[in-house]
C-alpha cells in the first residue's frame, strides 16, 4: 500500500481537495489510455496517479479562489 508523505504533495497552499480530485481524474485518464492500448495494469491507477504527482511528471493546478478554503 502507498503511504506517501501528504507534505509533500501539499506543498505551497494545495488543498487536499485539489489532491483528491487531481489524483481521480489523473486516474480514470491512465485507466482511459490502458482500455485504449489494450494494456493491463499491474499497478492500481491511484497508486500511478500519485506516484507521478511525486515524480514531477504532472503538477496540480488549482485555481485561486478554493486555494484558501
Amino acid at each position: 500500500m502507498l503511504n506517501p508523505n501528504l507534505k509533500n504533495l501539499l506543498h505551497g497552499h494545495m488543498s487536499r481537495y485539489s489532491l483528491v480530485t487531481a489524483t481521480a481524474k489523473r486516474a480514470r485518464e491512465i485507466v482511459d489510455e490502458a482500455n485504449r492500448e489494450k494494456t493491463l495494469l499491474t499497478e492500481k491507477p491511484v497508486t500511478l496517479a500519485i506516484e507521478q504527482f511525486l515524480n514531477g511528471e504532472y503538477k496540480i493546478v488549482e485555481p485561486e479562489e478554493i486555494r484558501y478554503i
